[in-house]
């Protein structure tokens, strides 16, 4: 989890709870023309016993992050969809946004540890708790155990957005449970929670809040990709580590430069790209109107490699014309058709989802109209109908995401080994649909954002083992080709894998497949 982020945002908005006493810091005691006592002095402190008496309403930050767990964990919604709406709907200033973006993610990377914790406070299983309830425990505990919030701020403005927009009834146990939290630190918590255990993967899932599956598959994939096992406490680590936004400014239509004016970093890895940490991303100029987006950096360079790799002996004469095989919503999309402009590329994006179809036109949109198609259909269907067609085809397939966990930290909580069985087949029919689709001497990228096996090399090596025809290219030796610096070290045989706690990026994988003259 990470133990930075937020602000140390005291008490503000906490009131002035107090014991029956009504004495303040110092004896310093006054009353009211009512006669009531009231405190004058010092610093106040909070009740230890009486939350009936601390504040009732809810600190807008906090309700925000509170508001997004409540919409992941009862809608399957996304968190970084949700979370812009719901800081907007409330109105927060950057100072608070900001928080309410740590507050929100560290729960949620969090949840796995926070909840063994709250194992050991809570006298019932936690599945009979209201789930309202245990968002708001979850809240409480990711200020207490890994933000720099005092521990009576973080325990009053917990019991007071209960008490706001749950009830009274609940205000109690929480009061209860997140004293016995507060007993300890994070790392004195994990100490307890692994005493005695002896499994490497065990204790690696509830050091770091990963499902234990998804620890071996790392794990696995570590070694798979020619990675030392002993990165995987980094490699969880840094799905754990808040990430920095990356843009990336649309070749001929932007650059980076106002961004930069904007307090931007220039990017490390990839060209025309910036790395921005200073609050709304959508304020930046540029954003709105599409030709500087956010994109991880590892996308960029996965669709740069698959844009600048050399053709063989190209049979078809004029302009090259490009395929996206999977293109919602659009962000590779819309970078490679920025790419191609200069050459008179004509770029093909197809998406299943009519909806999603609408995001990708969305994203195309700065691009001129007759230098793009949005195609509404089954992408395993186009290799049939258009086969030999299209000289670059990028085939961004759908997978578990296990390389974009700390962007997405709800996906690790939902993910199962079983899906890696449902998304196999289909992962393998648009490889497919995408080596009918090229034509002779062109280029098909095969990439996902997962380093899992059975994801990667797996779905390429099956889908070439029964074809004749084609061959693997150097992936690594392209992304050198195509970033700043050119030595990213992610080659490894014929593939690349990009990894959060060496490159900075999502896991990105690459395969790329030319098909013969």
């Amino acid at each position: 989890m990470s133990e930075t982020g937020g602000n140390d945002r005291g008490s503000r908005g906490a009131g002035t709870p107090r014991g029956p006493g009504g004495t303040g810091q110092g004896g310093n005691r006054r009353r009211n023309e009512q006669g009531r006592e009231r405190n004058r002095g010092g610093e106040r402190q909070y009740s230890s016993s009486a939350p009936s008496q601390r504040t009732r309403r809810a600190d807008p930050a906090r309700l925000v992050a509170f508001e997004v767990l409540r919409a992941v964990a009862a809608e399957d919604a996304y968190a970084n969809l949700v979370l812009p709406a719901s800081i907007r709907k409330h109105r927060l200033d950057r100072r608070d946004a900001g928080f309410a973006t740590e507050l929100t993610y560290g729960a949620l990377r969090g949840q796995g540890t926070y909840d063994a914790v709250l194992a050991r406070c809570v006298d019932r299983p936690l599945d009979q708790l209201d789930p309202a309830v245990l968002d708001a425990l979850r809240i409480g505990v990711h200020q207490l155990l890994a933000m720099r919030v005092p521990a009576h701020a973080a325990l009053d403005q917990t019991v007071g957005l209960v008490r706001a927009v749950i009830g009274a009834g609940p205000s109690s146990l929480v009061n209860a449970v997140l004293r016995k939290v507060a007993a300890r630190d994070l790392q004195g918590w994990i100490g307890e929670l692994v005493s005695g255990m002896t499994d490497a993967t065990a204790i690696a899932s509830l050091t770091y809040s990963h499902p234990e599956w998804i620890v071996r598959a790392l794990r696995q994939a570590l070694v798979a990709h020619g990675r030392d096992v002993a990165e995987i406490d980094a490699l969880l680590a840094a799905d754990n580590a808040a990430p920095v936004v990356h843009l990336v400014a649309l070749p001929g239509l932007a650059t980076v430069d106002d961004a930069l004016a904007e307090g931007a970093e220039p990017g490390r890895l990839a060209p025309g790209s910036a790395y921005y940490s200073g609050g709304d991303v959508s304020r930046l100029p540029g954003v709105s109107i599409g030709t500087l987006r956010v994109q991880d950096s590892g996308s960029q360079l996965v669709a740069r490699a698959l844009a600048g790799v050399p053709l063989d002996e190209r049979e078809a004469q004029g302009p090259e014309r490009w395929l996206d095989l999977c293109a919602g919503p659009g962000g590779k999309t819309a970078l490679l058709a920025a790419l191609g402009q200069d050459a008179g590329v004509h770029l093909t994006a197809n998406e299943p989802v009519p909806h999603r179809a609408q995001l990708v036109r969305q994203a195309l949109r700065p691009l001129p109209e007759d230098s793009w198609t949005v195609r509404v259909g089954d992408g395993r269907d186009l290799g049939r109908e258009q086969p030999g067609a299209y000289d670059r085809v990028l085939v961004d397939a759908p997978c578990t995401g296990l390389g974009a966990l700390r962007r997405r930290p709800e996906s690790r909580w939902r993910r199962r080994p079983a899906d890696l069985v449902t998304l196999a087949p289909l992962q393998r029919e648009l490889l497919a649909s995408a080596l009918d689709a090229v034509a002779p001497g062109g280029v098909v990228a095969y990439v996902t954002c997962s380093p899992h096996h059975a994801e990667t090399d797996a779905v390429v090596d099956d889908c070439l083992r029964k074809r004749e025809g084609f061959e693997r290219l150097d992936a690594g030796a392209a992304l050198d080709a195509v970033s700043i610096g050119g030595a990213l070290g992610a080659g490894h045989g014929a593939s690349a894998q990009l990894w959060p706690h060496v490159h900075g990026t999502d896991a990105m994988y690459l395969a790329l497949i030319r098909k013969t003259p």
